[in-house]
């Protein structure tokens, strides 16, 4: 069997021990890898003329994938490319006509007949694509053509729908907790209101659940509009009963004020998204304006996603690859691993296209004041998802 393997969308830790652990297992098993780079993009870069395999794939094996787990990031490279739907400005130069240039430039033009050619020209038995529910909602279309798949969901927000867990969220708390403690000195030496802005597009469990591990006073939430009036009062009572004199909020960058919009910037990336980022700022100008104290902003950003992973997205990462690869073997294709009720497991990869997770705000969150509520812990799994 010939397996292909990608990684798509943002990297996150734990990435490089899943494709290390897909590589040892298949080729333990005689079987083939091929790492395709650059995520979807690999397959659509290709060139049938220039024969650019190099540049596009790399055949895995035990030696050149030995170390690899040692470190964050992935091996692959990654991108945000859906070929289904390519902008006629990034289509590239080899899969270009003169018809495309007649198009708007923000016409996409769907190139999956070029996959499917691809694939079949690397002889690809079965695709294990590691990625968010932007990279698998591709893996879908590839099973609905036909391609054998199986999806091994990735996401530091922990917002694949079908699975409790999802690759690189633990080690984006983990960053995110050390972050916070760390930024109490500042905020203590100053007697400041600090301000912590953390990924989570449409999801809040990064902030939620730092803030309830961290103790901060207050967190704000990509599900639950705020009113930043409320909350610069609370902060002004947190500060008070401080010794130390300073108080401390999370707040996603998905979050938003009421009958404020989600701060974006830059063009639609090829899953329809913009660039996130800067409602921390706002909030922090808000505080300051209305309580008159001095405040700190932090985005921590891209060091939640960085560096080496942590035990737990390890675990998870090895034991998910070690699961899609038997499903491999088995030939059980159109399946995502998965963890539910703190045990592997499988679901039908279509359902990660049908629904949305979120917070469960009711059991985790008290919206009236901002906080982490855990109303019913006895029978919650680890992370509370």
């Amino acid at each position: 069997m010939r397996i292909g393997i990608l990684t798509g969308g943002g990297d996150v830790p734990g990435l490089n021990p899943c494709i290390k652990s897909v590589v040892y297992r298949a080729i333990d098993a005689g079987s083939e890898v091929i790492g395709i780079r650059h995520g979807w993009g690999g397959f659509l870069n290709y060139d049938f003329d220039k024969n650019n395999e190099g540049e596009n794939f790399i055949h895995l094996n035990k030696l050149n994938t030995r170390t690899i787990d040692r470190s964050g990031g992935t091996f692959l490279h990654t991108s945000r490319t859906n070929p289904g739907k390519v902008r006629t400005t990034e289509i590239p130069t080899h899969l270009k006509t003169h018809e495309h240039e007649q198009l708007g430039k923000d016409y996409k033009v769907d190139f999956t007949p070029h996959v499917l050619k691809v694939i079949e020209h690397l002889k690809i038995d079965v695709m294990i694509t590691i990625g968010g529910d932007d990279t698998q909602s591709y893996a879908v279309r590839m099973h609905k053509e036909g391609v054998p798949a199986i999806a091994i969901p990735k996401t530091m927000d922990n917002d694949v729908f079908g699975t409790d867990y999802c690759i690189g969220f633990s080690t984006a708390v983990t960053r995110s907790v050390d972050f916070i403690t760390a930024l109490r000195t500042v905020a203590g030496s100053h007697e400041r209101i600090a301000v912590i802005e953390l990924f989570g597009r449409n999801s809040g469990e990064t902030s939620l659940i730092s803030a309830y591990l961290a103790g901060v006073d207050r967190a704000l939430i990509s599900e639950v509009p705020f009113d930043v009036e409320r909350l610069a009062r609370f902060l002004e009572k947190d500060r008070a009963h401080n010794p130390s004199n300073y108080a401390i909020v999370t707040i996603s960058e998905g979050a938003h004020l009421m009958g404020g919009q989600v701060v974006e910037y830059g063009e639609a990336d090829a899953y329809g998204h913009k660039k996130l980022g800067g409602i921390g700022a706002v909030t922090e100008q808000a505080l300051k304006r209305i309580t008159g104290i001095h405040t700190v902003y932090q985005q921590v950003a891209y060091l939640m996603r960085s560096g080496e992973p942590d035990a737990l997205d390890r675990m998870v990462a090895t034991s998910y690859a070690n699961l899609a690869t038997d499903l491999a073997l088995k030939k059980e294709f159109g399946k995502m691993v998965a963890l539910r009720e703190g045990k592997y497991t499988t679901v039908p990869i279509e359902t990660l296209t049908q629904g949305l997770k979120r917070v469960d705000v009711a059991e985790l969150y008290d919206s009236e004041n901002y906080r982490p509520k855990v109303a019913h812990l006895l029978g919650k799994p680890m992370f509370l998802y």
